[in-house]
Parts: structure tokens; C-alpha cells; sequence
């Protein structure tokens, strides 16, 4: 295996691939994680309510996530990488642009035009973070794919720090829509310059080859078997922010805490996240697994889920101290994403990539449901033991059944 020097490492790690990838995952996770930090002063703004129309406009949200992640992974693998990175960038950014004139719309009740433009915003960013992936993992050398990716998604989820602190001193909802909007279309620019994977550049005009076929998932069973592993490891993930980050004020009135805000939670969480993300590939490359830098980031983030919900979280800060430790151990997610390119061949690789985390985040709305009907007579922290209990233990199962694909070659087709 070629041993590279630390200069040609940087010039790997520091490429524009890699480099416009993390920026469009940057004002990706700054759109996608807006609406939980102004959900309770826009709903509010608008005079509706808080818990009903923002429950209903995030669920849109993450159903447009879901079917795009559909769409824009079978759109990488029929047309490249490429074609997804300037598609779904130009449409979540015009989406929130339209979220920052909805106070101007001349409509009385404004929850379902709300939550059709979340909609529209889900569809446009379900493609950044796999299509910015699966570029970047066929770019790189396989000795530095998991710490590429992982920059990319380290200094991505940095966008939800800034998401927080932008609504925190724009002191308007509406601007912080504005800025999101502007920076995807400032990026859209920057990746003319940007060229195609190689490897799929050699299948490309290959007609004999079936690329983005979304449903070769669950014609095979193997195939499928990987591939709901896949969606699985990610679980505990959106676990902790969906419900322990987003629904933190609800966990407020049972701690005897005066008052949780889910802006500065979803902040600190990902303030975690963004370091975990930096140190996994760092770690995975150190243990020469992804399955065991995966695994072992799960046992440290349920620890955190336990010392939160029953170890006796009796301040605000506290709260916050403990998000940004479920963060940290979540933040294996770029691992996640990777495990997920390594796992499929060239010809469904994007379409795998990027439903993967769509198929999770999509299956938000299903836990918040659970979440919501076990906590009427459970109450909060009983209800999000449970559900998290099924998120760890199907997440674990996965991980330490999946093949592992630390230094797996990339080309090949399925």
C-alpha cells in the first residue's frame, strides 16, 4: 500500500473537491437545522401554534428529505455526482429564501404554506451530504477517505453553530431564511470549477451498466439486508437530536428546569458533533475499522443519553453540557455516511449515499409519533428511554454485523 508523505496527504485533504463539499455541507446543515432554532419565534410570529403546526411542518420537512434523497441518488448515478451538487443547492437555498417573505404572504393561517416550503427545502437538501460523500470518497486515496469525509462533515456541522448564533444576533427570524438562501446561492458558483468522479467517469457512457436503480435495493437480499444495516447504524443519531435536541423544552417542566431552549440545545449538540465528526475518521483510521470507531462512539454517547434522562439534569446548562456530549459521540455520522458509499458498487453508490441518511432522518417523523404516544402515559423521559432503547439496540446490532470497509477499493458495480 503507497505510503504518502504529509505534504501530499494536505494536497489530498485540502483539494477544492473536498474543500467546496464541507462549504455546501456547511450551508446545508445551516438550512436544514434553521427551522428547529426559529420553529417556536416564527410559529409565534405568525400567530400559530408552537407544538401542533411545528410537530406538522417538521414532519414535511423530513418527508421531503425522504423522497429527496430518493430522487437526487438515483439523479447522481444516472447523470453524476455533479449534477445533484448544483440541482439541490439551487433548490433548498430558493426555498429559504421564500421562508424568509412568509410573514408578507397575504394568508390568514400560514401553517401549510409553511410546511410546503420546508417540504420543497427537504427535497433540496436530502442531495448535498451524499452526493459531497460519494465525490469525495471516489476522489481520495482509500488510506485517507475516512478522515477526508470526515472533514467534510466536521466543519459541515459547524453551519448549525452558525445557524444559532446568526438567528441569536439578526434578532429576525426572516433574516437568518435570507442568509441561508444567499450562502447556497453564493456556493453555487464556487463549484463550476469543480470535476467529476473518475471512477464514475468510467462507467458513465457505459450503456450495459443499470445505474441508479433505487429498487435493486430489495431485489436482492443480501443487498437488502446491507442496506437496512446501513439506515439502522444511523438511528441513534437522529435519535438524540430529534427528540433530545428539538423536543428539549419538553423535558424542561419534568427536570424542574425553568426553561430549556431547543435553538441553544440543537447548538451545543452539534457543537459535538462537529468535533465528533472531525475525530472519527481520525480514530477510524488509528483502529483500522469503521465498524469499531462506530461502535465504540455508541457506547460513549448512551452513557450520555442515561446520565441525562435519569442521573438528575437539574439546570439549563447542564442540559446543554450533556447535548453536547451526545453530540460528540454521534458524531460518527460522517463515518455513517461513508460506511454507507463503501458498502455499494460505482453504478448505485450515489443513490445509496444519499437515501441512507435521508431514510433516517425520515424516520424522524416515526419516532416523534412513537415518542408522542408513549409519553401520554409513560411521561417524557420514559417515553424517550424507550424509543431510544430500540434506536441503540437496532444501531449496535448493525455495526457489529455489517462487513467492514476500511480500505475497500471503490471500483467495482453491483
Amino acid at each position: 500500500m503507497k505510503e504518502f508523505s504529509t505534504q501530499e496527504k494536505l494536497k489530498h485533504l485540502l483539494s477544492f473537491p473536498v474543500i467546496v463539499a464541507a462549504l455546501g455541507y456547511f450551508v446545508d446543515i445551516y438550512d436544514l437545522l434553521l427551522f428547529g432554532i426559529v420553529r417556536v419565534p416564527s410559529l409565534k410570529d405568525m400567530n400559530l401554534d408552537v407544538d401542533t403546526a411545528g410537530t406538522l411542518i417538521l414532519n414535511y420537512q423530513m418527508v421531503g428529505l425522504l423522497l429527496g434523497g430518493i430522487l437526487w441518488g438515483v439523479l447522481g448515478d444516472k447523470k453524476g455526482r455533479l449534477s445533484v451538487l448544483f440541482g439541490s443547492i439551487l433548490v433548498y437555498s430558493l426555498a429559504n429564501i421564500a421562508c424568509g417573505f412568509l410573514p408578507h404572504f397575504p394568508i390568514e393561517d400560514k401553517t401549510m404554506l409553511y410546511a410546503w416550503l420546508r417540504f420543497i427545502a427537504g427535497i433540496g437538501l436530502a442531495g448535498e451530504l451524499g452526493a459531497g460523500i460519494t465525490l469525495v470518497s471516489e476522489s481520495l486515496p482509500k488510506q485517507l477517505r475516512a478522515i477526508g469525509t470526515s472533514i467534510v462533515a466536521g466543519f459541515g456541522l459547524l453551519g448549525a453553530v452558525v445557524a444559532q448564533l446568526t438567528v441569536e444576533l439578526a434578532g429576525d427570524w426572516t433574516i437568518a431564511y435570507f442568509i441561508g438562501g444567499g450562502l447556497g446561492l453564493m456556493l453555487l458558483v464556487l463549484r463550476i470549477s469543480v470535476a467529476e468522479s473518475g471512477i464514475y467517469n468510467d462507467i458513465k457512457h457505459d450503456s450495459d451498466i443499470k445505474k441508479g436503480n433505487f429498487f435493486s435495493f430489495f431485489t436482492n437480499w443480501n443487498r437488502f439486508v446491507k442496506y437496512m444495516k446501513c439506515i439502522a447504524i444511523g438511528l441513534p443519531t437522529w435519535f438524540c437530536i430529534g427528540i433530545l435536541a428539538v423536543m428539549a423544552n419538553q423535558f424542561a417542566v419534568v427536570m424542574g428546569i425553568e426553561n430549556i431552549q431547543p435553538g441553544k440545545a440543537i447548538m451545543w449538540a452539534y457543537v459535538g458533533i462537529s468535533i465528533g465528526d472531525f475525530a472519527s475518521g481520525f480514530i477510524s483510521h488509528w483502529l483500522h475499522s469503521r465498524k469499531k470507531a462506530i461502535f465504540y462512539m455508541m457506547l460513549f454517547t448512551i452513557i450520555g443519553v442515561v446520565l441525562m434522562l435519569f442521573g438528575g439534569t437539574k439546570s439549563e446548562n447542564m442540559y446543554y453540557f450533556y447535548c453536547a456530549w451526545l453530540g460528540l459521540g454521534t458524531g460518527y455520522w460522517a463515518m455513517f455516511v461513508t460506511v454507507g458509499a463503501e458498502q455499494f458498487g460505482t453504478n448505485i453508490r450515489s443513490t445509496a449515499t444519499t437515501t441512507i441518511p435521508n431514510m433516517v432522518r425520515g424516520l424522524v417523523p416515526v419516532m416523534l409519533l412513537a415518542f408522542d404516544a408513549l409519553k401520554v402515559n409513560n411521561g417524557v423521559i420514559t417515553a424517550a428511554a424507550i424509543v431510544g432503547l430500540f434506536a441503540f439496540g437496532l444501531g449496535i446490532y448493525s455495526t457489529l454485523t455489517i462487513s467492514e470497509t476500511h480500505n475497500k477499493d471503490l471500483d467495482f458495480i453491483e
